[in-house]
């Protein structure tokens, strides 16, 4: 297959584009830089794609929809994989607007630059897989959290920016027949990491000594999930596309930030100074996915829990000289 792969310089668009290429396919990665998080992060997520004879780059951006036109209709991808997105939910309260630029208007431009372009491969519509988040939940939503949840309490902007992009997909698929697979992504972690994400930032503030913020006394849970796993329910829902399917893809083995930190300390032999904060108002006490759909649709399965994926993770970020 040929694939357009939106975010390809981010954390799991670059390494989606890794597993696709590795299998044989041919990947369109597509990137504007912005500048969120330090350009070098980015340029080390595309340091192992930009020599694959198979992997194309196009420095665009998502709000341009004139150019994304013009690059579907010179590589004409049979496949969409929309990795790019303004993240971080607590970012999105000082800067809304910009979630709404990208998210939902730059998904538009996506969508229906695939749906004016036919792919090279002959198929009559190009199929999609949309990455989303399961920060659409909010608190209103039964743990734990299962797809066919109304999801209509979004807690900030990001989550609220994201469930506009799955309604809009729908209205495409609904209107244009789009094979069209939106997966909700449960706290993605591990190698290539971003740097603005908590096992980045424990993990260096644990080595310098600074104090790390925890909310609630560390009871909050979250669902982490491990990169590898999540790559490869990319890979099952691009090679199984469905009419119009939304499809969690977590671990669905919530963790406590507490106990998140005493596996990080235990894997860097020091300890942790904890401050106990008031839960922020963008925040859920828990994220926790129902997979079983995931399972039963696309034979998806985790396989890394949080101690060894946090164990490659300090790994990785010490091979590369971070630590």
């Amino acid at each position: 297959m040929k694939i357009f792969v939106t975010g390809a310089a981010g954390f799991v668009g670059s390494r989606l584009s890794r597993a696709l290429l590795d299998r044989g396919d041919s990947v369109i990665g597509h990137d504007n830089f912005d500048p969120y998080y330090a350009r070098e992060h980015k340029d080390r997520h595309l340091r192992d794609l930009l020599p694959h004879k198979n992997f194309d780059f196009v420095e665009g951006d998502l709000r341009n929809a004139d150019h994304l036109l013009q690059t579907f209709q010179q590589y004409r991808p049979d496949a969409v994989a929309h990795m790019a997105a303004m993240a971080a939910v607590r970012y999105s309260m000082n800067h809304p607007l910009i979630y709404g630029a990208v998210n939902v208007q730059g998904t538009m431009n996506l969508l229906d630059a695939a749906r004016l372009t036919q792919g090279e491969g002959g198929d009559e519509k190009t199929r999609c897989v949309i990455a989303s988040t399961g920060s659409v939940y909010g608190t209103s939503t039964p743990v734990p959290f299962r797809e066919d949840a109304p999801a209509d309490r979004p807690l900030a902007p990001y989550p609220a920016s994201k469930r506009a992009m799955e309604l809009m997909a729908h209205c495409y698929h609904h209107l244009w027949k789009m094979p069209t697979t939106v997966v909700r992504f449960f706290n993605v972690y591990g190698p290539q990491g971003r740097p603005d994400m908590m096992p980045w930032q424990w993990t260096l503030d644990i080595l310098a000594g600074k104090p790390l913020t925890l909310y609630n006394g560390g009871r909050i849970r979250r669902d982490w999930t491990y990169i590898d796993d999540i790559v490869a329910g990319l890979v099952l829902a691009l090679d199984k596309p469905q009419a119009f399917e939304i499809v969690n893809l977590g671990c669905a083995n919530p963790v406590e930030n507490l106990r998140f930190v005493e596996v990080l300390e235990g894997i860097l032999g020091k300890k942790a100074t904890i401050v106990d904060t008031p839960t922020p108002p963008t925040e859920p006490m828990i994220t926790h996915a129902d997979i079983g759909k995931a399972r039963q649709m696309l034979g998806y399965e985790p396989k890394v829990m949080v101690e060894e994926g946090m164990r490659r993770f300090v790994e990785w970020m010490r091979g590369e000289g971070i630590i």
